[in-house]
């Protein structure tokens, strides 16, 4: 199928031409030519790569720690039909049982690949191996210290699924689960009170990623520059939650200067995204969702409630140049996950999974694989 017409998001940014896609896969990407009578007109619309979320827990009333298949098929349908192509299932703290049931429904849903879902790419453990001083709206009471031969245990059961491990590298035991873990998965700095030192230590030992900047951790600071500070000089890469509640504009505009392209766009959405207001539960916790912000009854936040495509418009309304907050959705986080060569950007090779939309990135069709999803034009 080719496709002409249209501003097409390449690695180079934007150019205006068409593409064609053959058994599912971009296999060109050029100018327009003069006649093209087969091809479909995309009408100056904009082409965009499908995003990838890193760092997901839950959207349209579904959980991912629930541990429940047709939840989980739900909300990977409600992705898709808001741009997200590809994502990273992400359970919260809670009693390894309970996580393994979770997992357990990350991988059937992997391993069926319904039509007209995002595409699982592996599940992600934020907890329990995190700081009680630093747990944000994680249960304290499933906090538990890096311990590698329950997750290991866990990693076996689930058939090698966990793809990102969240872990604050000052307890007990951290730094010897990382050297060990991040062999297994890419292992990332997480609710955290960690100082610089130690934040340091961490990374060297092979943590690689650095979970929602700012929030959870402590500030960074010009006598003690913290994990943030040791992130930014070992070349980790940083999540950001650009929902205007989590984190400032201006801040958001500072972790792009921090981190230069090495900032990755996640949602960190719970079950009550896409909801109406109201009471809904995480870990075990009841959460409160009212003026677009979800806060547990002591007022701490707990997730966002943006989808990530709301995400990157977000950060280009704060100031981020656009071709780098798309990158920051879609090739970022696919790096980051080493699939880079199969996802993340409109390149010959890869799959065709890509979103059409409007200049004010109104989302018009989404497609996996080069097939349609018959998604409805958003207003």
């Amino acid at each position: 199928m080719r496709y002409r017409n249209g501003w097409i998001f390449t690695e180079r940014g934007y150019v205006r031409g068409g593409f064609c896609v053959e058994n599912g896969r971009f296999v060109s990407v050029t100018a327009d030519a003069p006649e093209e009578p087969d091809a479909v007109d995309l009408g100056g619309m904009r082409v965009l790569p499908g995003l990838i979320d890193l760092h997901i827990h839950g959207g349209c009333g579904a959980d991912v720690s629930d541990g429940e298949p047709a939840a989980l098929l739900r909300m990977a349908r409600f992705l898709l039909q808001n741009g997200v192509t590809s994502f990273v299932p992400t359970a919260v703290t809670l009693p390894s049982e309970t996580l393994k049931h979770a997992l357990a429904a990350v991988k059937t849903l992997r391993d069926s690949r319904p039509d007209g879902a995002a595409r699982v790419l592996g599940a992600r453990m934020e907890g329990p191996y995190l700081s009680e001083r630093r747990k944000g709206a994680h249960n304290a009471a499933y906090l538990r210290k890096p311990d590698l031969e329950a997750f290991r245990r866990l990693y076996d059961d689930c058939g090698g699924i966990i793809r990102i491990v969240d872990v604050a590298p000052e307890t007990e035991d951290a730094g010897s689960f990382i050297r060990a873990a991040s062999k297994l998965c890419r292992v990332s700095v997480a609710h955290t009170d960690a100082e610089y030192s130690t934040a340091s230590a961490a990374f060297d030992a092979g943590a690689s990623q650095l979970t929602h900047l700012f929030n959870a951790m402590p500030p960074l600071l010009h006598r003690e520059p913290g994990v943030i500070g040791a992130a930014s000089e070992r070349g980790v890469l940083a999540e950001l939650i650009a929902d205007g509640v989590h984190v400032h504009p201006s801040a958001v505009r500072a972790a792009f200067r921090l981190f230069p392209e090495r900032v990755c766009l996640i949602s960190d959405a719970i079950r009550c995204c896409g909801m109406p207001d109201g009471t809904y539960e995480l870990g075990g916790q009841p959460v409160f969702l009212s003026d677009h912000a979800a806060r547990l009854g002591d007022g701490t936040l707990a997730g966002s409630v943006i989808t990530l495509w709301e995400g990157m418009t977000n950060a280009i309304r704060f100031g981020i140049p656009e071709d780098t907050a798309i990158r920051a959705a879609s090739l970022r986080p696919a790096e980051a996950i080493g699939v880079a060569d199969e996802l993340g950007s409109i390149a010959p090779g890869k799959r065709a999974d890509f979103v059409v939309c409007d200049e004010k990135y109104r989302i018009r069709s989404v497609f996996t694989n080069g097939l349609s999803q018959n998604i409805c034009e958003q207003t």
